[in-house]
């Protein structure tokens, strides 16, 4: 949740990085992403591949794409409220108590980059455990204790009706610490989110994943928000940047051997110097392949629009939200729906040719 000293911290913090927004040299228009990964590396190559000049993605739009690192999800919504970068992803449990606690927060969702929920429990391979209620009492592992996940595990429970006090959570890290903290039963699971069990599963950890409560399956995992005041001062760009990343997405999980070439291509510093090609190329299909899918909707899902939210899954964010941080007014204190997403774009960005690109990805070669 972001208060008042996160927003004074977090902007003190970003004054050395110029106001987003600009226009680069060769006349495109700069908008810069906020990374909460702190790092860019090929598993973003869902976004990135879209800018190499074979493909020219973002160029034809007439826009620029920068990462600007951050280290959480808070820091990154702020600096976008504070005008030191112009999209970041959003995270329903973090977006919507930062909202309900600051109503002229000036952010909206305007563009649904992961349609399916990508965060996961899992537990080892031969763990007798074989369902989310049955965590009940149990020592569940979180990176730190500052982790989303622990919001997560709460509105897991609250759907479930179950008391989320009864669990014990416990800082373990990432990948290989994650992974031997699991199969040493120093904690019985582990919440997440998708790639980060795949890092794990790709160190040769074995995991089993638990099914998640049924509403909670349903609904999307991240948006990118934009402020409110640009999507009528800067909406071509806006436009520009998301239908972009619609080719970008769809070219990756089309051909993610060839996004992965195109994201190294641009970004060879992020390319591993320790191992093959082949192994890291096996090891990232590990850590993507449940993200792989969640970059794209449901089949069952009735707006196949990429980008598109409903009004029903945002009303179980708000409720599942509200129940796990104990606030009911918080669907008063956010107000109407409009505050909190907008589809008026969603039209605008899916104007493009999906089969062309899908034939452009299978057969393009770098």
């Amino acid at each position: 949740m972001i208060n008042r000293r996160d927003f004074n911290l977090a902007l003190g913090s970003l004054t050395l990085l110029s106001v987003a927004c600009g226009v680069n040299a060769q006349g495109r228009k700069v908008i810069r992403a906020a990374n909460p990964n702190s790092v860019l590396d090929a598993s973003q190559a869902f976004a990135t591949c879209g800018m190499h000049p074979r493909l020219r993605y973002y160029e034809s739009e007439g826009v620029s794409l920068e990462y600007v690192n951050m280290n959480s999800i808070s820091q990154a919504i702020t600096s976008v409220a504070t005008s030191q970068a112009d999209t970041a992803s959003l995270a329903p449990a973090i977006y919507l108590p930062a909202l309900a606690k600051e109503p002229n927060l000036g952010i909206i969702a305007a563009y649904n980059w992961l349609p399916r929920n990508a965060n996961v429990v899992v537990v080892k391979a031969d763990s007798p455990i074989k369902s989310i209620s049955e965590l009940a009492g149990k020592k569940i592992g979180i990176r730190n204790q500052g982790d989303g996940g622990i919001m997560q595990m709460r509105i897991m429970f609250a759907e479930l009706g179950l008391a989320a006090a009864s669990l014990e959570f416990i800082a373990v890290g990432d990948s290989g610490p994650a992974g031997t903290a699991l199969t040493s039963n120093q904690v019985d699971a582990i919440v997440t989110f998708d790639s980060a069990a795949g890092r794990i599963e790709a160190l040769g950890f074995p995991l089993r994943y638990l099914p998640l409560p049924s509403a909670y399956a349903k609904v999307s995992s991240g948006w990118f928000g934009f402020r409110r005041k640009d999507l009528k001062d800067e909406r071509k760009a806006i436009v520009g940047l998301c239908r972009a990343v619609a080719k970008s997405t769809l070219f990756a999980h089309t051909n993610l051997d060839q996004a992965f070439n195109l994201h190294w291509a641009l970004y060879p510093d992020s390319k591993p110097k320790s191992k093959s090609d082949e192994e890291t190329r096996k090891e990232l299909k590990v850590v993507l392949a449940q993200r792989r899918d969640n970059w794209t909707r449901r089949t069952d899902d009735p707006d196949q629009r990429w980008g598109a939210s409903s009004i029903e899954e945002w009303k179980t964010h708000i409720a599942i939200a509200s129940q796990a941080t104990n606030n009911p007014q918080m669907a008063q204190q956010i107000g109407d729906l409009s505050n909190v997403f907008t589809n008026e774009l969603v039209d605008e960005i899916n104007a493009f040719d999906k089969a062309a690109v899908i034939k452009q990805a299978r057969e393009f070669k770098l």
